[in-house]
């Protein structure tokens, strides 16, 4: 039997439909929605980026205010995250305590750089051991009794120059009401960058705290400085050379980077002591220092070399800054002793004695060059090596700061006095929070329990009362720092540089070991005009 098979039949073919505004409109809608649902799924899965919620990327850098870990110089990462973590135990312990009461706390932000390179004003290891030090005072104040603290991180750029959006968001920060922002400190060099920032943060009334700040000129009404200035720094110079007769034939060698206000304020502090007994005018030599770009080859120090040769001088004032202090001995060493009877001293001002000035190698071209390095110092070695009595306030310091080593801080991490100095700007601040704190339950009259939460005014006006009284402390309101004890004078004394704060000069190679007056600052070297 044969099947027949019908014919097949051809589909027909619709025409298509032409879309109208409705239809493009529509699909345009699903794609517009369809790349919104694609970028939040990346950034999900990619995170918030290396700054973060909080913070911005700014050439390069990440800017902003944060209590958050973040991307920051490798260096200092688990620094940064050590950081992080304290601050989110203190929220807990207000928002969630897993026992016992809630605990309020307040924000203190440390404004500094938290990247660096070759033109840097502030190296990695500065960095690190700034921010180790104002670790150190973290844990240390939220050891006791609220309100504890938390330390905002407040990077601005790693040339200082990225701080307007930063301390935009710091005045933010400053009124809330319930975890307020009552302090800054950091502020790490001495620049018109740095100036302004001051200024600004002066202009919102946010009591400020400089560590490591030493040029004399970078003054502001909620400006306070934990270190001596270049002129006080340059007074304990003065006594060293009056308690060390020699020869004295000096001469000047000076950073003329106009942008640095550091060096232009040191030449004209050095100018001002010294000239007239070295005649610097006639005795000097000038060099581009490294900080900074766009003025040539720095470090040139050959014509300085040659003449402090010729000369025979046995006396050097350095006005410049600590990195660029290598290559000058490099280059007085390859010239050799030039037949001086004397030792050549160099003499300095810094923080403290930085690792690079006392390395073996350096130490050799120290005496090839038959010199030492003299300097004026907000801190002393021998403080913490056991050959000095420390100051009551070293030890606890010590004790905390054995726990952040673990964090790499390199070798001798407390010779340059940055971990030291940070430390101490940041306890001033928590210092003046609990004085306050005390002051209002004192007054309140309540009987609650609740801890009152000062605001960065309160702050500001515990700071400006006067704490030294004649040779002591009155009623305990010295800082008992890790650097001495030392205070204020009050709104507009000094404009606000610590007084009594202890100057100690320290030899590189020890020359000699008897033991020197110590300056202090603006009460001179007798010892009875300071507390102990």
């Amino acid at each position: 039997m044969v099947r027949l098979l019908r014919p097949r039949r051809r589909p027909l073919r619709r025409r298509p439909r032409e879309w109208g505004p409705v239809e493009w409109t529509a699909a345009l809608g699903f794609g517009v929605l369809l790349v919104v649902a694609v970028t939040v799924v990346v950034g999900a899965a990619r995170g918030p980026g290396k700054c973060g919620d909080d913070l911005r990327e700014v050439n390069g850098d990440c800017v902003g205010v944060t209590e958050y870990s973040f991307e920051a110089d490798p260096g200092i990462a688990s620094l940064v995250e050590a950081v992080a973590e304290e601050n989110a135990r203190v929220k807990r312990g207000w928002e969630d305590p897993p026992s016992g009461p809630e605990i309020p706390y307040v924000r203190i932000a440390l404004m500094m750089p938290f990247t660096s390179d070759e033109h840097s004003a502030m190296t990695t290891d500065m960095i690190r051991r700034g921010l180790a030090g104002a670790l150190v005072a973290q844990r240390q104040a939220n050891r006791f009794g609220g309100p504890r603290f938390q330390l905002l991180l407040a990077p601005d750029g790693r040339n200082l120059d990225a701080w307007e959006p930063v301390v935009t968001r710091l005045a933010e920060l400053a009124e809330d009401t319930e975890a307020p922002l009552v302090g800054v400190s950091g502020i790490p060099s001495s620049t018109p960058e740095t100036r302004e920032a001051i200024a600004a943060l002066s202009a919102r009334k946010i009591p400020t705290v400089g560590p490591v700040i030493t040029a004399s000129t970078m003054n502001s009404p909620y400006f306070f400085k934990t270190s001596p200035n270049n002129d006080e720094f340059t007074r304990a110079l003065k006594l060293y050379l009056d308690d060390r007769p020699a020869r004295q034939k000096g001469f000047l060698v000076w950073d003329n980077r106009k942008q640095d206000v550091y060096s232009q304020n040191l030449r004209s502090v050095f100018m001002k002591h010294f000239d007239g007994r070295y005649d610097l005018a006639a005795h000097s030599s000038n060099f581009v220092g490294s900080s900074g770009t766009g003025q040539g080859v720095p470090q040139r120090y050959s014509d300085a070399a040659q003449k402090i040769c010729q000369e025979k001088s046995d006396i050097v004032f350095f006005a410049g800054r600590d990195q660029d202090l290598p290559a000058f001995i490099e280059q007085l060493a390859a010239k050799g002793s030039c037949e001086r009877t004397a030792k050549l001293r160099i003499l300095k001002i810094g923080i403290g004695l930085e690792p690079t000035l006392t390395t073996e190698a350096l130490t050799r071209r120290l005496e090839e060059a038959k010199a030492m390095i003299v300097n004026a110092s907000s801190v002393d070695p021998a403080w913490w090596n056991g050959k000095r009595k420390p100051g009551k306030g070293l030890g606890p310091f010590l004790d905390l700061f054995e726990e952040v080593k673990k964090h790499g801080l390199g070798g001798k991490p407390l010779d340059d006095g940055y971990a030291v100095m940070y430390h101490d700007a940041f306890a001033l601040l928590t210092n003046a929070v609990d004085r306050t704190v005390t002051e209002l339950e004192q007054g309140d009259g309540s009987t609650s329990n609740a801890l009152p939460v000062p605001t960065k005014d309160d702050v500001y006006n515990t700071l400006i009362l006067p704490s030294i009284a004649g040779d002591s402390c009155s009623i305990n309101n010295c800082l008992v720092g890790a650097a001495g004890s030392y205070g204020f004078e009050g709104p507009g004394r000094n404009d606000q540089w610590a007084v009594c704060k202890p100057v100690p000069v320290v030899e590189y190679p020890v020359d000699d070991k008897k033991s020197r007056p110590l300056y202090r600052t603006y009460r001179g070297s007798s010892t009875s005009a300071c507390p102990a």
